[in-house]
Parts: C-alpha cells; sequence; structure tokens
C-alpha cells in the first residue's frame, strides 16, 4: 500500500467554502467520482481543511500511477464536469506548477 499526501487551497471567501464543504458531504458526492476514485486503485481517500488550506491523503494499492489516474480523468466526462465544479472553489497553491492543482506534499518527520 502507498500513501499520498496532497496540497491545496480554496479561494479565501466563506460562503465559497461552506459550499465546497457541501460538495464533499457524502449525501451531496457525485458516485460517478467515487466510481473514478476506486477505479483508479484509491482504496481511501481523505480531505482536510484548516483555513482556506485543504490536506488530503490518498491511500492507494501498490499498482496504483498517477499518470494512469490522470489519463482516465480526462477521458470522463463526468469527472471533468466535477473537476470544473471544483475549480469555483479552489486555487492553485503561490508555488504550484501550471495547470497543477493538489501538490504532492513530502514527508519529513515519521514516528
Amino acid at each position: 500500500m502507498k500513501r499520498y499526501c496532497l496540497a491545496l487551497d480554496l479561494k479565501d471567501d466563506p460562503q465559497l467554502i461552506a459550499e465546497y464543504e457541501h460538495w464533499h458531504k457524502a449525501e451531496n458526492s457525485w458516485p460517478e467520482i467515487r466510481k473514478s476514485i476506486l477505479d483508479a486503485e484509491i482504496l481511501d481517500m481523505q480531505i482536510y481543511r484548516t483555513g482556506n488550506r485543504l490536506f488530503m491523503i490518498m491511500e492507494t494499492s501498490d499498482d496504483y500511477e498517477a499518470k494512469r489516474k490522470e489519463a482516465m480523468d480526462a477521458l470522463n466526462p463526468k469527472v471533468q464536469e466535477w473537476e470544473q465544479l471544483m475549480w469555483l472553489f479552489q486555487q492553485p497553491l503561490p508555488w504550484a506548477k501550471d495547470g497543477e492543482k493538489w501538490v504532492l506534499m513530502k514527508q519529513i518527520f515519521k514516528l
């Protein structure tokens, strides 16, 4: 099993943040998005927020490949629709590369 930790910022607007959280509640999430996550060998995904900073933890199978997930998403119209909706709330980290949303974090400590 692999673990990935990623970060992204939301636009610093309480109303937009509340709406972003609305879409991430189980009863409001899109089943097609959940399926696309599971189909990519992502076994568990959690998102945490402090202020407007998001932190995602993904646990994947050993077969998970980010490039494969990216290719699958590019061919999935529902994922593209979801990403466009989410981009209304999200903003890249200041050090993100062009077009990069979630930025992979570097582990600096482990107990």
